[in-house]
């Protein structure tokens, strides 16, 4: 019973996580479904872990009376390291904070690029006037806050990086073709503003309405 709804949670989390991921961020050309792809294993074997193996491997080593002490929740790094119940709540609330924060992100430069897109004009606005990919560094910031913060685990703590240089590499891909279209423009302003961390840590300005460079 307790496998079962465990497996359920995995599955429900991998749906609405996916869900949301394609929503905010669709990709457009191959190159973005290869890289998407990489996110996907990424939320399918994360969830797979963290909900369905550790306690599929507890319940296996009860029903063959192997000698294991702990409980599923002892599968979180943190209770390991530190051995202490609290510092699973603990690293979940840290983790979903920055996970928020990174949704909230993504959120802000899609409504950016969707005013831009329909105006024809260079993203300069919100989020995207402190940093040049706002949707790409709420990615690194959602997963960091879910599989390094929250519930590190093997997969997550390996895949994680090849997430960010997958994401850079793509972001530097469109950055060429930003040079294409508005050209001078787009070097002045790459020249201004970091590409995933803004200098200023002014963070009301990335959620404004107003606020362009």
């Amino acid at each position: 019973m307790n496998a079962y709804i465990f497996w359920s949670g995995a599955t429900i989390s991998i749906v609405l996580v996916s869900w949301g991921f394609y929503r905010l961020v669709a990709p457009k050309g191959r190159p973005e479904w290869a890289r998407a792809g990489i996110v996907q294993a990424f939320i399918i074997a994360f969830y797979a872990e963290m909900y369905g193996f550790p306690v599929t491997v507890y319940l296996l080593t009860r029903i063959f009376n192997l000698d294991v002490a702990g409980s599923f929740w002892d599968g979180n790094l943190w209770v390991y390291l530190t051995g202490k119940w609290w510092a699973m709540p603990a690293s979940m609330t840290v983790g979903y904070t920055v996970v928020v924060f990174g949704i909230m992100l993504m959120i802000s430069g899609w409504r950016e690029v969707y005013r831009a897109t329909k105006k024809g004009r260079l993203v300069t606005g919100g989020p995207y006037a402190l940093m040049r990919h706002p949707q790409y560094t709420g990615i690194f910031l959602a997963f960091f806050g879910e599989g390094v913060v929250h519930w590190p685990t093997l997969f997550s703590l390996s895949v994680f990086p090849i997430i960010v240089i997958a994401y850079s590499r793509l972001a530097r891909k469109e950055e060429q073709q930003m040079m294409e279209r508005f050209g001078d423009k787009y070097r002045a302003y790459q020249q201004r503003v970091p590409m995933f961390w803004p200098e200023r840590y002014d963070w009301r300005r990335v959620f404004s309405d107003n606020y362009r460079i």
